[in-house]
């Protein structure tokens, strides 16, 4: 359950580095200070060029970011049927962390010469496209199978009946265990090629998502495996035909 205020906390903080962005790139603010410190100390040239519309396309991956943290709030509010399960203290902690420090690393990607007042030039590329298109594809069928999990517990008219697990069956998890880890990472996989593919911060934070979601994915498969007898032999734990 506590997994809500991750994204509570994403909402209001990448909702912040958002309206900061949007602003500087639009209506000729500037990032705060400390912010600009931010970018310094972690290497990034007051005077470097924007290469490959590189404004643009985090702004777009803020924004997207942002409406995915926005949707899985909703769905952890009005949509999930939580178990009585627990997270460890620290993994709640890191978690906090991890999704303020992934806007940061969004924000990051662009020069800070936009503080000048430089203008943005919006020349929407097809990797946005292609990005978007990806984005949207992985986010319904993410929400779809979490609609499923959480009808598992519920009545036909909805009431909550039941915190035990069952087995899932419908979309793509007629393929993996957790469809909804692998969607995830194909959210992480459409930000890397709205950066244009060449970013290799944001394919270390696809990394990162790869094995923390891989992990998670492989303990629910064994559990499956191991509490239900009949369980699905095709399946795999989370990457289709992997």
């Amino acid at each position: 359950r506590w997994f809500t205020h991750f994204y509570v906390v994403s909402v209001l903080w990448n909702g912040f580095l958002l309206i900061g962005l949007f602003q500087t790139e639009f209506l000729g603010g500037s990032l705060p200070s400390w912010i600009q410190h931010v970018h310094r100390s972690l290497g990034r040239d007051s005077q470097s060029e924007d290469t490959g519309n590189e404004h643009f396309s985090a702004l777009l991956v803020l924004l997207l970011l942002w409406l995915h943290s926005c949707r899985r709030l909703a769905e952890c509010l009005w949509t999930s049927v939580f178990s009585n399960g627990v997270i460890h203290i620290v993994q709640y902690c890191f978690g906090l962390g991890y999704y303020v420090a992934v806007g940061s690393t969004v924000l990051c990607q662009v020069p800070t010469n936009i503080s000048n007042g430089k203008e943005l030039s919006v020349q929407i590329c097809w990797y946005h496209i292609v990005g978007v298109t990806m984005y949207i594809w992985a986010s319904l069928h993410q929400h779809r199978c979490l609609v499923i999990l959480a009808n598992l517990r519920k009545s036909k008219s909805g009431k909550v009946v039941s915190l035990s697990h069952s087995v899932p069956f419908g979309d793509w998890f007629e393929r993996v265990s957790c469809p909804h880890y692998f969607a995830e990472l194909l959210i992480y996989v459409s930000m890397a090629i709205m950066l244009g593919f060449h970013n290799v911060t944001w394919w270390c934070v696809v990394m990162y998502v790869l094995f923390n979601q891989a992990l998670a994915a492989v303990l629910c498969h064994e559990f499956y495996q191991k509490n239900f007898s009949s369980y699905p032999k095709h399946r795999k734990a989370f990457i289709p035909f992997v």
